[in-house]
């Protein structure tokens, strides 16, 4: 493609637990460039893909340059002079520029797509590790269906991103500056006038992203709040029907839905208004191009062929630049899902091993609470005192009313939490002295909100030791009292349970709970209302199994039905986080004091009942 002689050639160049709430205050990105060095420490793992995707860029970035060099040629070389025959000759190399330009942009995109997987999975894999490190503490504060945003929509949100979008910036960025050293090379004067409403286009993208950005973090914890009311709307549907909430739950959920319709709306607005914008701007330079390039002609001081060719150029040079203002948005909404990632992976667990924590094969079951005291919230007590030990095998019993302090008793010794002050051993050492791991694998537990995992009843059963025979699966739910029923499901032990167990009633989930600790076989065994779902017939059975379990074994049970703890060595009667009593169930009967007012009360309930009934 000939130029004038006259045109110049310059030079190329982001239980007491805590209430559960839907609203929260909106905050804006606290530390975006910090965020986006998090996430490619992530991706630089994938150094030879990211190597091999980069090269692939350029390729197609060098052919994206030729093809409207090779426009102008066409036109200057070929179509004015009417030479047909080299016309179609050099159109037929311009196709195959073309289409090498499509197969390596495939090829940049594939091996891009598996950057963003590899990190995905892995950030992915990290943020649900930490979950498993995190205590029940941090989940009290926060509502499960948030969290599960967190790894799903707000993962995804970065996976679209760093898909879609971070090869684009590089390319776009690449063709750019390809793109503008060929105008200049071309001709100065039409590259200046296509540069003229660069300013412009950035004034009006920093103020749609500034404006928008709110926006799009506001979305997003929008999405995180309706996941949560979602996941608890469904685990709680028995309640919601049992009272008969359909319709104020309905209007809830219409409510929350609204906000982030709203919110959504709002961003997708906003941001919206980028494309539109840009497109103007694009095609006032354009025009501008045209109208100087026509006067140009005119003189004979361009071409018809750099005409063309600029035509071409200014749309590959403006596209990059729209690309780049369209994926700051796409950014702007995976840095706020990316920051919510990262403040759980930010979390500092508040219990966890000492350097040289102590594994245990085996405990006795001695167990010593020395004048513990502890609070969930500061300033709110909930266990005052507690001062009692016990020995290796002991049968010990808590009884109280409602929000005592029982089962917060139990957490502390399951170390769900630590104590606020005083001190708790087990065989003489204070249990944070222990490994996490080491010391819940030799307590068992069984509480009263039975959770069944999907799976079969065999694999539920086998959770507490997984190394377990069926013989010996099916030895531990015989033990429970368990049996019966399950080799009356249509497939016995393999039946598959739904929904955490919905397809079974809450005495036969409890039965498994039961199972499930008697084949862990623990040192020391807790009970928390265990048999409060079963009725008194299989109560009875199953009295009978635990009798045995508990033989030789330290034990922890809690109950409310106090004709089940007649036989337990002491019994302690929890009132307002205290021990207010202390010994046998025939010592604390003769006392006649707190809980003999809570035996003669519950026999004469049950005796009034039997009477009328």
């Amino acid at each position: 493609m000939s130029k004038p002689a006259s045109q110049p050639t310059p030079n190329l160049m982001s239980r007491a637990r805590g209430p559960r709430g839907f609203s929260g205050p909106v905050v804006k990105a606290k530390d975006p460039i910090g965020t986006i060095k998090r996430i490619w420490r992530y991706m630089e793992r994938q150094k030879a893909a990211l190597v091999a995707s980069i090269i692939f860029v350029m390729i197609t970035t060098l052919l994206g340059l030729l093809a409207p060099y090779m426009i102008g040629v066409i036109v200057d070389e070929y179509i004015i002079p009417k030479d047909i025959s080299g016309t179609l000759r050099f159109s037929g190399i311009l196709a195959l520029v073309y289409f090498a330009t499509t197969v390596f942009t495939w090829l940049q995109n594939f091996m891009m797509v598996r950057v963003s997987l590899q990190t995905i999975r892995k950030m992915r894999q990290d943020l649900f590790d930490k979950f498993q490190t995190l205590s029940l503490r941090f989940f009290d504060k926060r509502q499960d269906g948030d969290l599960m945003s967190r790894v799903t929509n707000d993962i995804d949100q970065l996976n679209n991103a760093l898909s879609q979008s971070v090869i684009q910036i590089f390319s776009s960025i690449l063709m750019v500056t390809g793109v503008g050293i060929a105008m200049f090379s071309l001709n100065w004067v039409l590259a200046l006038v296509t540069l003229l409403v660069i300013p412009l286009m950035i004034f009006t993208t920093k103020k749609l992203i500034t404006y928008s950005s709110s926006y799009f973090i506001k979305r997003q914890t929008d999405l995180g709040e309706l996941n949560g009311f979602i996941e608890e709307s469904i685990s709680g549907n028995e309640v919601i029907t049992l009272f008969g909430k359909e319709e104020k739950i309905d209007r809830q959920f219409s409510e929350v839905n609204e906000r982030l319709r709203h919110s959504a709306m709002a961003a997708d607005t906003v941001s919206g208004f980028l494309g539109p914008v840009n497109n103007f701007i694009n095609n006032l330079g354009l025009g501008f191009v045209i109208a100087i390039g026509a006067v140009m002609t005119v003189n004979e001081l361009a071409t018809v062929g750099i005409i063309a060719a600029f035509v071409t150029y200014s749309r590959q040079f403006f596209r990059p630049i729209n690309q780049l203002s369209n994926l700051l948005n796409t950014f702007q909404s995976a840095i706020a899902g990316a920051e919510r990632v990262f403040e759980v992976m930010d979390e500092t667990p508040d219990l966890v091993d000492k350097e040289e924590a102590v594994v245990v094969d085996s405990f006795k079951g001695e167990v010593d609470f020395s004048h513990v005291h502890f609070e969930y919230d500061t300033g709110k007590p909930i266990l005052k005192d507690i001062d009692f030990q016990v020995q290796a095998g002991e049968r010990i019993a808590l009884v109280g009313p409602t929000g005592s302090g029982k089962t917060t008793i139990i957490h502390l010794l399951m170390r769900f939490y630590d104590v606020t002050d005083g001190q708790l051993k087990v065989d003489g050492r204070d249990i944070r002295d222990y490994s996490l791991s080491s010391l819940r694998k030799r307590i068992g537990v069984v509480l009263q909100d039975t959770f069944l995992f999907s799976g079969t009843i065999m694999e539920n059963i086998r959770y507490g030791r997984l190394e377990a025979t069926d013989e010996e699966v099916i030895a531990a739910a015989k033990m429970a009292s368990a049996h019966n029923y399950i080799k009356h499901l249509p497939e016995g032990y393999h039946t598959r349970i739904t929904s955490g167990g919905s397809n079974l009633s809450q005495g036969q989930r409890q039965l498994l709970a039961i199972a499930r600790a008697i084949l862990a076989d623990s040192d020391i065994l807790i009970l928390d209302e265990a048999t409060s779902s079963i009725d008194t017939n299989t109560e009875i059975e199953i009295q009978k199994g635990i009798n045995r379990l508990t033989e030789g074994r330290t034990s922890f049970v809690i109950a409310h039905r106090l004709k089940t703890i007649e036989n337990a060595d002491r019994i302690f009667v929890i009132h307002q986080g205290e021990i207010v009593e202390s010994g046998s169930h025939q010592e604390l009967l003769q006392n006649k004091g707190f809980y003999y007012s809570m035996y003669e009360s519950q026999f004469h309930i049950r005796g009034e009942a039997a009477r009328t009934s």
